[in-house]
């Protein structure tokens, strides 16, 4: 009798959601690495022209990631792309920002085309989510759809390639002001 109850209660709890808890920490997920202070993990992603894109071909300049969960979040995280797209601020010699979608590069050449405001964006596409399985922003605070996309994460990687920054926003904000501020602490 117990064990009916038992089972009954982890069908009920799988139906719930709960059981996306037990499917999300597979073995694959890998440790946080979000740390301040590491050597943030290359990588080479596609951007809206089929331009492969390589971080550590930034170095000697400040680089901010804004992960975010793409053609699903509007207005939210497209305001921020856009504002990211479009603030001089982050399209400098020093500075440069990329959004994370991990979206089909086709789902934003139409996006971008109906949205003119979003044309200015260095979308980058990590369409098998490794970069994001990678810095570990599936499963954060911000992200709707915990284990599947990210959120509104910005990790802000200094000159030299190590990460300053982590900022999860589970506000979606836009933080141009907030992240040049931490970028000029150092």
């Amino acid at each position: 009798m117990i064990k009916k109850i038992f089972i009954y209660l982890v069908i009920i709890a799988i139906l719930l959601g709960g059981g996306s808890l037990l499917f999300n920490s597979s073995s694959s997920s890998p440790k946080n690495n979000l740390n301040v202070g590491q050597k943030a993990p290359d990588f080479s992603l596609p951007d809206i022209n089929g331009q492969e894109v390589k971080l550590s071909s930034f170095l000697g300049k400040n680089v901010v990631l804004f992960f975010n969960e793409g053609e699903m979040c509007y207005p939210a995280c497209w305001d921020q792309m856009a504002s990211l797209g479009n603030d001089e601020r982050f399209n400098t010699n020093d500075i440069v920002a990329f959004s994370i979608v991990i979206d089909q590069k086709n789902v934003w050449e139409k996006i971008i085309k109906e949205t003119p405001n979003l044309s200015n964006a260095k979308i980058l596409f990590d369409s098998s989510k490794t970069v994001s399985l990678t810095y570990d922003v599936l499963s954060l605070k911000s992200s709707m759809h915990s284990g599947s996309f990210p959120g509104h994460t910005y990790v802000v990687i200094d000159k030299e390639g190590i990460i300053r920054y982590v900022f999860d926003d589970a506000n979606m904000g836009i933080r141009n002001d907030l992240i040049l501020s931490e970028i000029w602490k150092y």
